[in-house]
Order: C-alpha cells, then sequence, then structure tokens
C-alpha cells in the first residue's frame, strides 16, 4: 500500500511523520479530542495514544528487523487500531469512560477504509483481523475461547504481527500495570509458540477437521475427522453489484440457485423494506435441496458473519460441504454497475450493508475464496 508506505517510519532515523500522517487521514483526525479511561490512558486523547503507539512501534527492535513490507502492515495496524473509538466511546455520569466494542467495530470500519484505498483483500484482511484481536494479548490466558482466537488470527494474519501489535498499544500509553501486561504479551507469544500458530498458520488435519474444529469447541484440533459430507452448498458474499451472478452463471452454470434477488422480485419485496419474507422463502428452498441430497448455491448479500452462520449452520446440519465465495469490485466499479441496473439498491442499503461488511475467512467454512472483479 503506496500511501502507508510513504508515511511508514525508516532507517536511519525511524521517526513517525505524525504530522502528514493526519494529514492524510480524516480518520486520524477524527481521533483527536476523544477521550479515554485516564486509568490505563493517562497520556491524553485518542490520537495521542495512537502517535505514541506509533513511535513505540518504530523503536522496537522486532518491527525494525522485518522485511519493509510487513512494517508498512503493521504500522497500518498501528494507525487503524482504535479508529472506532470516536464512535463506541461513552462518559458516564461518573466521569468514568468505556469504549465498549471498539476492536470488532474496528476491523469493520479498518476493512472499509483500507477498501476505499485500493488495498488487496488479502493484506486488508490481514490488518483488519489485527485491528479486531489487537486487545486479546493484554488478557489472554483469561479466555476461555483463546485457542479459537489464535487460529483465526493465524488463519488471516500472524500471532507475532499481533505480539508487536500489542506491545506498541502498551508502550504507547502511560499506565500503572504496564509490567504485568507486557508479561501476559510474552505469555501469548508462548502459548502461540506452543500451539505452532506463531509465525504461520495453524494447521488442521484437513479442512473438514478445521470446519468441525471452529463448530464445536472442545475437540481436538489435530483429530482427522471423517469427511463424510454428501453434497456441497456454495453460498455466495458480496455488495450488491459485486459480481455474484455473474461468477455463478460462469463458474457454476448447472447448479440449482437460491437467488435472494430472484426471491425479492418474486415475492414483490422492496430492498429497503422488511426482509423477513424473503429470509424465509430462501431457508424453504434450501431445505427443499437439502433433503433431496441436491448441491446448490445460496446467493445473496450474506456480508456479516451472523447471517452467514444462519446458512452454513443449516448446510452442517444436512452433512453437506460448505464452499464460501465473497465477491468484490473496487468501490467506483460497484457504484457504476448499480447505476446501470434497471432497479438500483438504493445508496442507503448499500451504505448499511457495507456498515456490516465482514470478510468471509477459514474459520466458517470448508473452503472459502476471494474473487475481485472489475
Amino acid at each position: 500500500m503506496r500511501v502507508f508506505a510513504e508515511l511508514c517510519p525508516a532507517p536511519p532515523r525511524w521517526e513517525v511523520p505524525w504530522d502528514d500522517v493526519a494529514a492524510a487521514f480524516a480518520w486520524v483526525r477524527r481521533l483527536e479530542g476523544v477521550p479515554q479511561d485516564r486509568l490505563h490512558h493517562a497520556e491524553g486523547d485518542v490520537a495521542v495514544h495512537t502517535r505514541m503507539a506509533c513511535e513505540a512501534l518504530a523503536g522496537l527492535p522486532a518491527w525494525r528487523a522485518r522485511p519493509a513490507e510487513e512494517r508498512v502492515r503493521l504500522f497500518a495496524a498501528v494507525l487503524l487500531h482504535d479508529v472506532a473509538k470516536p464512535y463506541c466511546t461513552r462518559t458516564d455520569a461518573d466521569g468514568r469512560v468505556t469504549a465498549h466494542g471498539h476492536s470488532r467495530r474496528g476491523d469493520l470500519m479498518a476493512r472499509r477504509v483500507l477498501w476505499e484505498l485500493g488495498a488487496p483483500p488479502e493484506w486488508r484482511e490481514h490488518v483488519a483481523a489485527l485491528v479486531r484481536h489487537h486487545q486479546v494479548p493484554f488478557w489472554a490466558l483469561e479466555r476461555p475461547d483463546l485457542a479459537a482466537i489464535a487460529f483465526r488470527v493465524s488463519l488471516l494474519a500472524r500471532n507475532d504481527d499481533l505480539v508487536l501489535l500489542a506491545t506498541a498499544d502498551l508502550l504507547g500509553r502511560i499506565c500503572g500495570d504496564t509490567a504485568e501486561i507486557l508479561e501476559n504479551i510474552a505469555l501469548y507469544e508462548q502459548y502461540c509458540a506452543e500451539q505452532e500458530c506463531l509465525t504461520g498458520p495453524r494447521r488442521f488435519p484437513s479442512p473438514h477437521a478445521r470446519f468441525w474444529w471452529f463448530r464445536k469447541p472442545g475437540r481436538d484440533p489435530d483429530y482427522d475427522a471423517w469427511d463424510d459430507t454428501g453434497p456441497t452448498v456454495t453460498i455466495m458474499s458480496g455488495l450488491p453489484a459485486a459480481g455474484k451472478d455473474t461468477w455463478l452463471a460462469a463458474r457454476l452454470p448447472d447448479v440449482p440457485v437460491v437467488g435472494l434477488d430472484a426471491l425479492r422480485a418474486e415475492l414483490g419485496v422492496d430492498p429497503a423494506g422488511d426482509q423477513r419474507a424473503v429470509a424465509a422463502a430462501a431457508y424453504a428452498r434450501a431445505r427443499e435441496h437439502l433433503r433431496a441430497r441436491e448441491s446448490f448455491a445460496w446467493n445473496g448479500t450474506n456480508l456479516s458473519r451472523d447471517v452467514r452462520d444462519r446458512c452454513t449452520g443449516l448446510a452442517a446440519a444436512y452433512n453437506a460441504r460448505v464452499e464460501i465465495v465473497a465477491v468484490e469490485a473496487p468501490p467506483p466499479v460497484l457504484r457504476r454497475r448499480n447505476l446501470a441496473r434497471a432497479a438500483p439498491v438504493p445508496e442507503a442499503v448499500v451504505e448499511r450493508l457495507l456498515r456490516r461488511w465482514e470478510q468471509p475467512d477459514p474459520t466458517e467454512a470448508h473452503g472459502v475464496r476471494w474473487i475481485t472483479t472489475g
């Protein structure tokens, strides 16, 4: 990503050009004046903390030793790690400041920011995964879902990157428990090394074993689950006009399609209206295919993990194989295609979908493909 590469600290001085960073990104400027919990952030507002975290990253020998492209990607992750705080920060009647949910919302916002900047999907999702989980190493050993998080990070990004991000985040603040949290980060790093997922993806015996490990916590990740799946359910995911219909017509021309756009037209439901009848009809038709042991494609936006989980859950209940195909296009292409439609999807609907966009990842299915069109 050129814009981040131009701003990233570099030898021999390793300086953070903060004025240039703030001038380049509106979302950085929005961090100014956002209050923080004084117990853990006595350094000032979110913009001050973010600058200090970037400077802390630039001073880490482990970061400086990385190849230039990896340094740039981590620099972007530190810049974006608190991007959602302006929208999640609350001050209660006693003056206590909280920012609950800023990591998850930061994932969504980082994805959109990087998509609009033209970042490659793999690069973008690496950064978004780090943003989503940037606080995990602080309290890792207290989490019952630690293995699932560490394995997911390893499949989308790298846990040694997460360790560096968490270290920079901690050193870029003024708080009283720095030594204790640094020890927790070191324990997280050790845990990932023991689980063989620190510098690369956690290996599973098969895609089927991986699929069921993430669906049923407590399983042995090294257990080679017998693959007795029947039909394949191909779940499409993507914004309107991304190219889902075109991909299906070219790649799976003979596979039946449960299409939400077609059902909306059949039922006379507006895209901006109540979609419950459309969803009910889609599930009913999907069950018909599953009972008949027929492979089919499920064609809808399916942009949030919660929505996809309902689709994959139904498929898994019928012992089907689940493949997810995520289709996207650059913003100008998407807007041009949508306007060229006979019935364009309203901008307000597209905006609502964008705010929910969670890219499908390997923890959700037997196979996941990311396709860029246009």
